[in-house]
């Protein structure tokens, strides 16, 4: 995973765990990596990994089974959903906007370009 300057670490390896719940690679009522397994696989320190666990936690997107793991919760989608629709709008969106504003653009412009992208990507 390739890190961003801008941002805290815990919250894009949250980003990254929303990922994988938003597209169905890691679902519903499973079982996910221990905090020790994603921070080798990430290359990171398991107390990041233990922080972003701790956020997601009380995001109710995963849940702790004492003695077993930790897991997908039920709501995970929906509040996976929300929570990176909040952190879209509030940190990314003003950024696209100011740019097609500062490029003379409009939203139809982009239309194409977001179709194509979704084709390619997606399907």
């Amino acid at each position: 995973m390739q890190f961003r300057e801008s941002g805290s670490i815990y919250l894009q390896i949250a980003d990254y765990v929303c990922e994988k719940i938003l597209l169905q690679q890691w679902m519903v009522e499973e079982r996910i990596p221990s905090v020790r397994e994603l921070a080798m696989q990430l290359e990171v320190n398991p107390n990041t990994v233990m922080r972003t666990y701790d956020f997601l936690q009380q995001q109710e997107i995963i849940y702790n089974q004492r003695g077993i793991g930790l897991f997908v919760s039920s709501n995970a989608v929906q509040q996976a959903l929300q929570y990176r629709k909040k952190e879209f709008m509030q940190k990314e969106l003003p950024l696209l906007f100011r740019n097609l504003y500062l490029l003379n653009m409009n939203i139809e412009e982009l239309k194409q370009e977001y179709e194509n992208y979704v084709l390619q990507n997606f399907s």
